[in-house]
This record gives C-alpha cells, sequence and structure tokens, in this order.
C-alpha cells in the first residue's frame, strides 16, 4: 500500500496527542532556554544601570548613534532595494547582452563580508589610495585643497559599501517572486499597451511587496549587525555604541541599556518586515504553472539594462575580489599560507566553525523532528523562540551572554575547588565555548528554517505509516526524516559553516586572549592601519563564502519539475 492510498483516519491522526520522548522535549526546551538566556541577561544588567555613565550616554552618545543607525538603515534600505528590486526585474522580466552570466552573477556579493569591502573600499578610494593618487598625477594636484572627491569614510560612504554587498538579499527574494507571477497578467498589461515600466511599477513589484518586505529586513539586520565597516567608516551606530561602552568604559549595564535600545529597533525592523507581506497571498496554478517569457531589450535599451545590472557585481564582489587577488599575489603567498601563525588561525576557525555548525545541525534537527512529530503547543513556542536568533545582533549576543557564561564558570570552579582543592580556571570563557554557544544560538534559525523547509516538502503519511509498524520517534528520524531531507541539511550545513567563519561582532567579545579567528584577525590588522596584512585571511573567508552562494543560485536557478497531469 503506497502512502497516498493510507486511509484518511490515519493521515489525519492528530499529532498534538502524539507523545514524544522526555529527551526530545528536553533538548528543544533547553535551546529555547538558551535563546532567551542572554536577553534575561540584558534586561537585569540593564535594569541595575550606571547612574554615572548614563547621563553621558543619553546627552552625547544615544542622541548621535540614533542618528546615524536611522539614516544608515533608511539609506541601505533605500539603495539596496532598488538595486536588488531592478536587477532582478531586468534579468527575469528581458533579454539583453550578458543576462545569463548575470543571472549567476547578482548574488555572489553575499560572500563578501560587509566590514572586507569597507577595508579594500578605504584602500582603494581613499586620499592614500590608488584612484585619488592616480588623479593627482594625472592632473598635476598636489594636495586635497586642489580638489574634490567623495570621502569614503563618511555615512554616504558606508551606506554605498554596505548596500552593494546586502542587496543581494532583496535580489533572490524579488526574483524568486518574480518567476512565479503568472504570465497571463502580464500578457493582460501588455495588451493594454502597458510600457516596461508602467508594467513594473502596476503589476510586478505590487506582486513582490512579500518578498521585498523578506529581503529588506534580512539586508537591515545585517546592516545593524555590522561593527567591522561602520566603525572603520567612523560611523557610529548603535553596534559601535555597545561595543565602545563596554570595552572602552567597562560598563556593562550602561553597554545593556544601549544594547535592548538596539532589540527595539530590531523589533521595529520585524514588525516592518510582517506588515509589509500583511493579507499578501498569491497563489499559482500548481499543474503546469505558465510564467512570463522574457522580452528581448533592443539596442541601446539592452545595452543600458546590462550596464545596470554589471555594475552592482562590479563593485560588490569584482573590484573586492580584485584587490584581495593583487594583494595577495604582491606578497610570498605560499610563505604566508604555510606560515604557523597563519595555519594556526586558520585551524582555530575552520574548528570553532565545524564544532558549531554540527552542534547547531543536531539542535536543530531534534527541534524540527519534535515539532513535527507533536505539534503540542509547548513544542509550536519553542521552535518559534529559537528562530529568535538570528535578529539578536552578535554584538548584543556576546554581551548577554557575558555574565551567564561568567556565573557557570564560577559555579564550575567553585564545585572543582570544593571536590580537588585546586583551581580550575576559566572553562568557557577562557576557551571557544562561548564562541560556539554564540553561533549556536546566531544560527540556529538558519538549521531550523531549512530543514523545516525540506521536511514540509515531505508527506506526513511516511511518518503515520512508520508509527503504525512500530517505529520510535528516533527510528523515524534517522530512517525516515534525515534521508529525505539530506539536500536541506547540507544546504543548511553550508550556510551555518561560512556564516560562523565571517562572524565578526560576537566573536571579538567572547574570544579568549591571544585566540584569532580569520575575521579577528582580519580587523586587527585594519584597526592598526594595515590591512593589506591580512589580504590573504580575507580572501580564504570571500573564497569559502562563494560556495553557500553558488549552490544557493544552483538551486533557485534550476527549473522546477511540474507535477505530471495524472498527479501521479
Amino acid at each position: 500500500m503506497t502512502v497516498s492510498r493510507l486511509p484518511a483516519s490515519l493521515r489525519a491522526l492528530p499529532r498534538h496527542v502524539r507523545p514524544i520522548p522526555f529527551w526530545m522535549t528536553a533538548v528543544v526546551s533547553l535551546a529555547a532556554i538558551l535563546v532567551l538566556t542572554p536577553l534575561a541577561s540584558l534586561a537585569l544588567d540593564a535594569l541595575k544601570g550606571d547612574p554615572d555613565l548614563w547621563p553621558h550616554l543619553a546627552a552625547n552618545v544615544l542622541p548621535a548613534s540614533l542618528k546615524d543607525t536611522a539614516l544608515l538603515l533608511a539609506g541601505v534600505a533605500a539603495l539596496a532595494g532598488s538595486i536588488g528590486v531592478v536587477s532582478a526585474w531586468l534579468v527575469t522580466a528581458h533579454r539583453f547582452p550578458g543576462r545569463d552570466a548575470l543571472r549567476w552573477l547578482l548574488p555572489l556579493p553575499l560572500a563578501m563580508p560587509t566590514y572586507i569591502t569597507a577595508y579594500i573600499y578605504v584602500e582603494i578610494f581613499d586620499a592614500a589610495g590608488p584612484v585619488q593618487m592616480g588623479l593627482r598625477g594625472l592632473v598635476g594636484w598636489t594636495s586635497r585643497g586642489d580638489y574634490w572627491f567623495p570621502e569614503i569614510r563618511s555615512l554616504p560612504g558606508c551606506i554605498l559599501v554596505m548596500s552593494v554587498v546586502l542587496y543581494p538579499y532583496v535580489y533572490i527574494a524579488a526574483r524568486a517572486m518574480f518567476l512565479t507571477q503568472s504570465a497571463s497578467m502580464i500578457e493582460v498589461a501588455r495588451t493594454l499597451s502597458a510600457g516596461p515600466f508602467r508594467l513594473f511599477r502596476v503589476i510586478a513589484l505590487p506582486l513582490a511587496r512579500p518578498a521585498l518586505a523578506v529581503g529588506l529586513a534580512l539586508a537591515l539586520l545585517e546592516a545593524l549587525n555590522d561593527i567591522g565597516a561602520s566603525e572603520y567608516l567612523g560611523v557610529r551606530t548603535l553596534t559601535v555604541s555597545v561595543f565602545t561602552t563596554w570595552l572602552n568604559r567597562g560598563s556593562l549595564p550602561g553597554a545593556a541599556q544601549i544594547a535592548w535600545l538596539m532589540l527595539t529597533v530590531v523589533i521595529l525592523l520585524v514588525a516592518l518586515e510582517r506588515y509589509g507581506r500583511r493579507d499578501r497571498r498569491y497563489a499559482v496554478p500548481t499543474r503546469r504553472p505558465r510564467v512570463a517569457q522574457p522580452i528581448r531589450l533592443p539596442g541601446p535599451a539592452g545595452w543600458v539594462a546590462a550596464a545596470a545590472c554589471a555594475l552592482p557585481v562590479l563593485m560588490g564582489f569584482v573590484l573586492p575580489l580584485g584587490f584581495l587577488v593583487r594583494e595577495v599575489l604582491r606578497r610570498d603567498w605560499v610563505g604566508l599560507l604555510l606560515d604557523s601563525s597563519f595555519l594556526g588561525h586558520l585551524a582555530t576557525t575552520l574548528t570553532v566553525s565545524t564544532v558549531a555548525t554540527a552542534v547547531t545541525l543536531s539542535l536543530g534537527i531534534v527541534t524540527v523532528a519534535a515539532s513535527r512529530l507533536s505539534r503540542s503547543p509547548l513544542m509550536n513556542v519553542a521552535k518559534a523562540v529559537t528562530g529568535l536568533g538570528y535578529a539578536i545582533p552578535g554584538t548584543v549576543l556576546a554581551l548577554g551572554l557575558l555574565t551567564p557564561l561568567a556565573f557557570v564558570d564560577n559555579g564550575l570552579g567553585n564545585f572543582w575547588r570544593a571536590a580537588t582543592g585546586e583551581r580550575l580556571g576559566l572553562l568557557i570563557m577562557g576557551s571557544t565555548a562561548g564562541i560556539v554557544i554564540a553561533y549556536l544560538i546566531r544560527f540556529l534559525p538558519i538549521a531550523v528554517g531549512s530543514l523545516s523547509a525540506g521536511l514540509d516538502r515531505v508527506s506526513p503519511g511516511l511518518e503515520d505509516a512508520g508509527r503504525i509498524l512500530g517505529a520510535s520517534p528516533r527510528e523515524l528520524i534517522w530512517k525516515v526524516q534525515l534521508p529525505l531531507i539530506r539536500p536541506a541539511l547540507a544546504g543548511a550545513a553550508l550556510l551555518i559553516f561560512v556564516d560562523c567563519i565571517k562572524e565578526l561582532s560576537a566573536t571579538l567579545l567572547l574570544r579568549p586572549l591571544n585566540v584569532e579567528t580569520l575575521a579577528t584577525l582580519i580587523y586587527g590588522n585594519a584597526a592598526r592601519g594595515y590591512f593589506e596584512d591580512g589580504s590573504l585571511a580575507a580572501l580564504v573567508i570571500v573564497l569559502i563564502g562563494i560556495l553557500p552562494v553558488i549552490q544557493l543560485v544552483r538551486s533557485a536557478e534550476t527549473p522546477r519539475r511540474t507535477a505530471s497531469p495524472s498527479g501521479s
């Protein structure tokens, strides 16, 4: 008997009454508690207050930080949103020279972390960079007083850098929506003499608003999470204020209060994303859906479209990558690659990222399986809570973990001293375990989201059949669910691994003394004014980051098989 022909009574068994083992409930509950712990810790630290520092922060720090943060997010939303939507529409609805290659190239800036791009742009466009030096040599200018050039270390410069890196979030979401739009609406609009611009503005853009809201929310959350680019370019965002208040002033309560203000901004961004998707549900035919065919843009219009799509790729990926390759080739890159200190930093990065990925995936598998096998209110709430981690900026997350991790370390140390009479030291804060915990909380939503999406494509009848045959929940996970979601599992592992390698904000606050990852190594070199010394580490991060982007583009661009008329 095939699964599709199981009796309706078996397929409709109420899942909320199906018991799951206690260990699954305990693991999922632990994951939810782990996510909520830094938030609760921040709340307690913020309530303590800092009567000596808070008046100074309220008068001199917060107004400028709020202003810079608001302007930065507004600028990134406008520029990255425009680049992402326009380029997605052009490559989806039109044919022009280079269009097939640009479909694959446009998402590639996602492989370039914002802080690396910021360091590179300063090296290229600052007063001592090759662009201004070339202009001075060409025209004969002798100083900056002889000419004007846009300042890259500024708020507009930061908006530009972040936009050319983060626009793929909008591009990918918008293109996915454009690809599923029915051809009939577009063809009717064309019949009624709607031009390309009117067709985009009246038909395509309103239908893509839910995807635009999701893409913009992700881009803005990444912009808010950034610390390397904004600090280096002289933009004092709330993230930078949290970082400097804790490290430079040594005030955890003051930093916690600013962090809660950041969380308010995060809540507003999520609320705007939900508002942008409110009451927007569009469906396309499930059997052999017919999508609109791209129209060829003739003559100059085609070349203008090609240039418009090629420019963000050039600025967000080709130019930074070319700079890194040049800097690496100018040095003894073989000797740098085999240098013991670099290999040590690389090994630390790979080890921490691998462990964090394995732990995050394991916890994600249990969370998704438990919510799938028993959709009780507890499981639904726990699963929702685990999705909060990605919305918490890395700096805020690390700050919230400082007190709980120190408390656990002190408890373990007291117990060990009472049992053995010896001093244990800092077991968590003195190792990379704190970084792994931060990565776990921050990237658990990626695992849960990817695995849930993969499991949603699996018929519940398979699990019903397994249970009828006496399979335990553990056997259902290992023998039914995991084999069927292997592609989603591999994709989630790749995304989490690369995000761990690129993460800077949480790593800066939680790393032990004398421990460097590739990201913090680059940050340290740039802070000392020698970014080029970290060019090999930056190139390694970028090359590793290309892998999930290629996988993402491949899955999005591969034509989906439509169901046969018979439904078999």
